[in-house]
Protein backbone atom coordinates (compact mmCIF):
# COMPACT_ATOMS: atom_id res chain seq x y z
CA UNK A 1 0.00 0.00 0.00
CA UNK A 2 0.95 3.55 -0.77
CA UNK A 3 0.42 6.02 3.02
CA UNK A 4 0.90 9.25 3.52
CA UNK A 5 1.87 10.12 7.24
CA UNK A 6 1.57 13.48 7.99
CA UNK A 7 3.89 14.81 11.14
CA UNK A 8 7.17 14.23 11.39
CA UNK A 9 7.29 13.79 16.20
CA UNK A 10 7.95 10.98 17.86
CA UNK A 11 4.88 8.88 16.84
CA UNK A 12 5.23 9.50 12.46
CA UNK A 13 8.60 8.70 13.00
CA UNK A 14 7.95 5.66 14.35
CA UNK A 15 4.92 4.69 12.73
CA UNK A 16 6.70 5.69 9.09
CA UNK A 17 9.80 3.40 9.83
CA UNK A 18 7.38 0.40 11.09
CA UNK A 19 5.34 0.74 7.97
CA UNK A 20 8.73 1.00 6.08
CA UNK A 21 9.69 -2.36 7.64
CA UNK A 22 6.12 -3.93 6.31
CA UNK A 23 7.03 -3.26 2.75
CA UNK A 24 4.97 -0.36 2.53
CA UNK A 25 5.27 2.68 0.32
CA UNK A 26 5.38 5.72 2.73
CA UNK A 27 6.21 9.26 2.52
CA UNK A 28 6.19 11.29 5.82
CA UNK A 29 5.08 14.77 5.24
CA UNK A 30 6.89 17.36 7.70
CA UNK A 31 6.29 21.38 7.61
CA UNK A 32 9.29 21.79 9.99
CA UNK A 33 12.70 22.37 7.82
CA UNK A 34 15.00 21.87 11.14
CA UNK A 35 13.21 17.86 11.61
CA UNK A 36 13.45 16.99 7.75
CA UNK A 37 17.16 18.02 7.69
CA UNK A 38 17.48 15.57 10.42
CA UNK A 39 15.63 12.95 9.45
CA UNK A 40 16.80 13.24 5.91
CA UNK A 41 19.96 11.34 6.98
CA UNK A 42 17.97 8.35 8.35
CA UNK A 43 15.22 8.42 6.17
CA UNK A 44 16.23 9.56 2.75
CA UNK A 45 13.54 10.44 0.32
CA UNK A 46 10.84 8.79 2.44
CA UNK A 47 10.89 12.31 4.33
CA UNK A 48 9.62 15.94 2.65
CA UNK A 49 9.00 19.26 3.68
CA UNK A 50 5.67 20.68 3.10
CA UNK A 51 2.10 21.53 4.77
CA UNK A 52 -0.11 18.87 4.36
CA UNK A 53 -2.78 21.29 4.97
CA UNK A 54 -2.36 22.27 1.81
CA UNK A 55 -4.33 21.16 -1.32
CA UNK A 56 -0.92 21.74 -3.44
CA UNK A 57 1.24 19.64 -1.07
CA UNK A 58 -0.84 16.58 -1.11
CA UNK A 59 -1.17 16.84 -4.90
CA UNK A 60 2.58 16.70 -5.34
CA UNK A 61 2.60 14.01 -2.55
CA UNK A 62 0.80 11.92 -4.84
CA UNK A 63 -2.38 11.69 -3.20
CA UNK A 64 -4.45 10.50 -5.83
CA UNK A 65 -2.81 7.32 -5.45
CA UNK A 66 -2.73 7.09 -2.00
CA UNK A 67 -4.43 4.24 -0.11
CA UNK A 68 -4.01 5.51 3.47
CA UNK A 69 -3.82 8.88 4.93
CA UNK A 70 -2.49 9.19 8.50
CA UNK A 71 -2.32 12.68 10.38
CA UNK A 72 -0.64 12.73 13.64
CA UNK A 73 0.59 16.45 14.17
CA UNK A 74 0.33 17.56 17.54
CA UNK A 75 -2.58 20.29 16.25
CA UNK A 76 -6.17 18.38 15.85
CA UNK A 77 -7.11 21.23 13.44
CA UNK A 78 -4.47 20.78 11.09
CA UNK A 79 -5.19 16.43 11.53
CA UNK A 80 -8.39 17.29 10.60
CA UNK A 81 -8.50 19.69 7.86
CA UNK A 82 -5.60 17.08 5.76
CA UNK A 83 -8.06 13.95 6.08
CA UNK A 84 -10.60 16.43 5.08
CA UNK A 85 -8.45 16.89 1.86
CA UNK A 86 -7.56 13.90 1.40
CA UNK A 87 -10.47 12.51 1.29
CA UNK A 88 -12.80 15.07 -0.48
CA UNK A 89 -10.42 16.36 -3.02
CA UNK A 90 -7.61 13.17 -3.67
CA UNK A 91 -10.45 10.86 -2.70
CA UNK A 92 -8.19 8.81 -0.21
CA UNK A 93 -9.74 5.37 1.03
CA UNK A 94 -8.93 5.47 4.28
CA UNK A 95 -8.00 8.06 6.54
CA UNK A 96 -6.76 8.28 10.11
CA UNK A 97 -5.97 10.85 12.42
CA UNK A 98 -4.77 11.57 15.92
CA UNK A 99 -6.78 13.56 18.49
CA UNK A 100 -5.33 14.90 21.50
CA UNK A 101 -8.49 16.90 22.66
CA UNK A 102 -10.92 14.21 23.70
CA UNK A 103 -13.33 16.72 23.07
CA UNK A 104 -12.76 16.61 19.83
CA UNK A 105 -13.56 13.21 18.97
CA UNK A 106 -17.68 13.24 18.40
CA UNK A 107 -16.48 16.39 15.65
CA UNK A 108 -13.81 14.25 13.67
CA UNK A 109 -16.47 11.20 13.78
CA UNK A 110 -19.05 13.60 12.15
CA UNK A 111 -16.74 14.84 9.74
CA UNK A 112 -16.16 11.36 8.19
CA UNK A 113 -12.62 10.16 9.77
CA UNK A 114 -12.17 6.86 9.52
CA UNK A 115 -9.94 5.91 12.18
CA UNK A 116 -9.42 8.21 15.51
CA UNK A 117 -6.55 7.57 17.71
CA UNK A 118 -6.91 9.37 21.09
CA UNK A 119 -3.84 8.88 23.62
CA UNK A 120 -6.12 10.56 26.17
CA UNK A 121 -8.91 7.96 25.96
CA UNK A 122 -6.36 4.91 24.93
CA UNK A 123 -4.79 6.08 28.23
CA UNK A 124 -8.05 5.85 30.45
CA UNK A 125 -9.02 2.20 29.04
CA UNK A 126 -5.43 1.39 30.14
CA UNK A 127 -6.20 2.88 33.29
CA UNK A 128 -9.43 1.30 33.45
CA UNK A 129 -8.51 -2.20 32.91
CA UNK A 130 -5.25 -1.99 35.14
CA UNK A 131 -7.81 -1.29 38.48
CA UNK A 132 -8.46 -5.16 39.91
CA UNK A 133 -12.25 -4.60 40.79
CA UNK A 134 -13.28 -2.79 37.18
CA UNK A 135 -15.40 -5.76 36.24
CA UNK A 136 -16.84 -3.67 32.76
CA UNK A 137 -14.43 -1.64 30.85
CA UNK A 138 -15.34 0.77 27.37
CA UNK A 139 -12.99 -0.74 25.01
CA UNK A 140 -13.86 1.30 21.70
CA UNK A 141 -16.09 3.80 19.81
CA UNK A 142 -16.94 2.65 16.22
CA UNK A 143 -18.21 5.38 13.46
CA UNK A 144 -21.02 3.85 12.49
CA UNK A 145 -24.38 4.24 14.57
CA UNK A 146 -22.69 5.00 17.30
CA UNK A 147 -21.43 1.50 18.64
CA UNK A 148 -19.79 0.66 21.24
CA UNK A 149 -17.00 -2.44 22.19
CA UNK A 150 -17.50 -3.03 25.82
CA UNK A 151 -15.71 -5.95 27.82
CA UNK A 152 -17.34 -7.23 31.04
CA UNK A 153 -16.04 -9.94 33.69
CA UNK A 154 -18.93 -11.64 34.86
CA UNK A 155 -18.62 -12.46 38.78
CA UNK A 156 -19.17 -15.38 40.76
CA UNK A 157 -22.04 -14.00 42.35
CA UNK A 158 -23.40 -12.25 39.35
CA UNK A 159 -27.07 -12.68 38.23
CA UNK A 160 -26.18 -13.67 34.64
CA UNK A 161 -23.77 -16.22 36.04
CA UNK A 162 -25.17 -19.66 35.22
CA UNK A 163 -27.73 -18.30 32.52
CA UNK A 164 -27.38 -19.11 28.89
CA UNK A 165 -27.36 -15.96 26.79
CA UNK A 166 -30.90 -16.58 25.32
CA UNK A 167 -31.96 -16.24 28.96
CA UNK A 168 -30.59 -12.77 29.52
CA UNK A 169 -32.89 -10.10 28.89
CA UNK A 170 -30.14 -8.21 27.14
CA UNK A 171 -30.84 -4.10 25.55
CA UNK A 172 -32.23 -3.50 22.53
CA UNK A 173 -29.51 -3.40 19.61
CA UNK A 174 -27.21 -5.35 22.07
CA UNK A 175 -25.06 -8.49 20.96
CA UNK A 176 -22.56 -10.57 22.50
CA UNK A 177 -20.30 -11.15 20.11
CA UNK A 178 -17.33 -12.87 21.78
CA UNK A 179 -16.41 -14.94 25.65
CA UNK A 180 -13.11 -15.30 26.45
CA UNK A 181 -12.43 -18.44 28.77
CA UNK A 182 -9.82 -19.01 30.18
CA UNK A 183 -7.02 -19.38 26.93
CA UNK A 184 -9.50 -19.88 24.65
CA UNK A 185 -12.00 -17.42 22.69
CA UNK A 186 -15.58 -18.43 21.57
CA UNK A 187 -18.57 -16.99 19.44
CA UNK A 188 -21.46 -17.87 21.61
CA UNK A 189 -25.11 -19.04 20.64
CA UNK A 190 -28.13 -18.45 22.62
CA UNK A 191 -27.54 -21.75 23.89
CA UNK A 192 -24.26 -20.35 25.41
CA UNK A 193 -23.83 -19.92 28.80
CA UNK A 194 -22.02 -17.83 30.89
CA UNK A 195 -19.52 -18.89 33.96
CA UNK A 196 -18.02 -17.30 36.51
CA UNK A 197 -14.92 -15.84 35.14
CA UNK A 198 -15.75 -15.24 32.17
CA UNK A 199 -14.70 -12.05 30.03
CA UNK A 200 -18.12 -11.07 27.68
CA UNK A 201 -17.15 -9.11 24.91
CA UNK A 202 -20.42 -7.30 23.86
CA UNK A 203 -21.16 -4.37 20.87
CA UNK A 204 -23.60 -1.97 22.36
CA UNK A 205 -25.39 1.03 21.10
CA UNK A 206 -23.28 3.82 22.94
CA UNK A 207 -26.45 5.09 25.21
CA UNK A 208 -27.26 1.93 26.42
CA UNK A 209 -23.66 0.77 28.18
CA UNK A 210 -24.78 2.17 31.49
CA UNK A 211 -27.99 -0.67 31.10
CA UNK A 212 -25.35 -3.44 30.37
CA UNK A 213 -23.13 -2.44 33.02
CA UNK A 214 -26.37 -2.96 35.29
CA UNK A 215 -27.49 -6.05 33.71
CA UNK A 216 -23.97 -7.93 33.52
CA UNK A 217 -22.35 -6.32 36.94
CA UNK A 218 -24.99 -6.98 39.36
CA UNK A 219 -24.57 -9.11 41.69
CA UNK A 220 -26.82 -11.12 43.55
Amino acid sequence: MYIIVVGAGKVGYYLSRNLLEEGHEVLLIEKDAKKVERMTEELGSVIVLGDAAEATTLNNAGAARADVIIAVTGEDEDNLVVCQIAKQKFRVGRSVARVSNPRNEKVFRLLGIDVIVSQTSYIMNLIEQSIPDQSFVHLLNLRYADLAIVEARIDHDSVVAHQSIGEIKLPVDCVIAAIGRGAHVTIPTGATELLPGDDVIAVTRSDQEDELRRLLCTVC
